[in-house]
Formats: structure tokens, sequence, C-alpha cells
């Protein structure tokens, strides 16, 4: 997993974005360690329940990334990542892609409703009418259908007898 981690270059571009651990109370999480397991959830796309234990307790690592999304640190530090792979050109600073292939969109977003009957009162009247009615016949709908238009248009002749 060495490839996944930090560079100490890497390292020392962010390290001081980070303040000084305080003398007294519990010792507290290596950074380091933390911005490492963020930085693999976000390349691997898994569950924080995944992280590998080298990362330290997945909760411990989600509250740092929780804790540094809000205040901003977490912006801060990728930005200065960013601007580091920009410099030594590994990066185009104006092309920028994000694979969507991996996106996944809820049910909803497609347009799916829940399951169910339909909610509308007056939906729910008419598919109540609609069922205890009797069946009308297609073809003489479609003949008086067609009766009155033609019978309407002048000019015509009608195929009705007088």
């Amino acid at each position: 997993m060495p490839r996944h981690l930090l560079t100490e270059d890497h390292w020392d571009a962010i390290a001081d974005l980070f303040p000084k651990p305080a003398r007294t109370g519990r010792p507290p999480s290596d950074p380091r360690v933390m911005v490492d397991g963020i930085l693999w959830i976000l390349r691997a796309g898994a569950p924080w329940r995944d992280l590998p234990e080298d990362f330290g307790p997945w909760q411990t690592v989600w509250d740092h990334f929780d804790k540094w999304n809000a205040n901003g640190l977490l912006d801060a530090i990728l930005n200065r990542l960013r601007a580091a792979h920009v410099d030594v050109g590994a990066i185009d600073e104006d092309l920028w892609c994000i694979d969507g292939t991996v996106v996944r969109a809820a049910r909803c977003a497609a347009g799916g409703g829940k399951k169910g009957i339909p909610t509308s009162p007056k939906t729910m009247r008419w598919a109540a009418r609609e069922a205890v009615s009797r069946r009308r016949s297609i073809c003489s709908a479609t003949a008086t259908v067609t009766r009155s238009t033609s019978a309407s248009r002048p000019g015509r002749r009608t195929n009705r007898k007088p």
C-alpha cells in the first residue's frame, strides 16, 4: 500500500496546516495517517467501514474528515497538494475531469416514485369507477367518432341512409 500514501514532499507541503499537539490529555491521532486514510477512501470509493486497519479505526478517520471538511482544512490540504502537482507539471491546471460512471444516483433520481396506489383522490376515484364500469366496445366508440367528424364537414358525404 505504499504507493497510496503521501510522499515526504507531499507531507512537507501540508505539515504546517496542522496545529501542534497539546502537552496534556490524550495523545491525538497522527494527522499524516488520518490524511492518508481520507485519501485512500476518496481514491477507492469504498465505504468508511472498509478502511484498512493500517489507518486506524474508521470512525476516527471519518471524524477527522468531517471536522476538517467543516472548518475548511480539507480544502486547504487538497489545494496545496494540487498546487504541488501543478508546479511539477503532473496535472494540467486548466483541465479537470470527473469520471461519472461510478457515481450512483438514488432510485428517485430516475423518475421512479413510491410503489403502491395512486395518491391523488381524483385518480383514485377514476380508477375505482373504471374498475366497476362495464367495458365498452372499441368498435362502437370508433364508429361514433368517425360519424361525428365526417358529418361535421360540409360537402362531405356520410354513409348514413336518409
